[in-house]
């Protein structure tokens, strides 16, 4: 079963996401700040990760940059997931080592698309 690392800071969106992507049959791990993330993902190797950028404690640049740097979790893909849909904020995910990005609200059958495609790449 696949296995997917939801980090979001957003209580009911993050319930909303991991039930829709437990319905499609994905295992989902739950983290509610980039730092929780940092610790979880090597832990427990996801298979992908759902990043919100815009958290508390530690953002989501960072945390993407913190797990892209490690060798054991470089490898993961990680989709950027933003309110904020400007153009610096697509840029500035895509640079900190996001694979790909969705805003929100998000386009549910778009996302499954983009995380099929990179766990197939994967």
């Amino acid at each position: 079963m696949t296995e997917i690392l939801l980090v979001e800071d957003d209580a009911m969106l993050q319930e909303i996401l991991a039930e829709r992507l437990r319905m499609r049959n994905y295992k989902v791990l739950l983290a509610n700040n980039g730092q929780e993330a940092v610790e979880i993902a090597p832990q427990e190797m996801p298979d992908i990760i759902l990043m919100d950028l815009r958290m508390p404690v530690l953002d989501g640049w960072e945390a993407t940059k913190q797990l892209k740097a490690d060798l054991m979790t470089s490898h993961i893909p990680i989709i950027a997931l933003t309110a904020h849909a400007l153009v610096g904020d697509r840029q500035e995910g895509l640079a900190a080592g996001c694979d790909d990005y969705e805003t929100k609200p998000v386009d549910f059958p778009r996302l499954l698309v983009k995380i099929k495609n990179l766990i197939e790449k994967k």
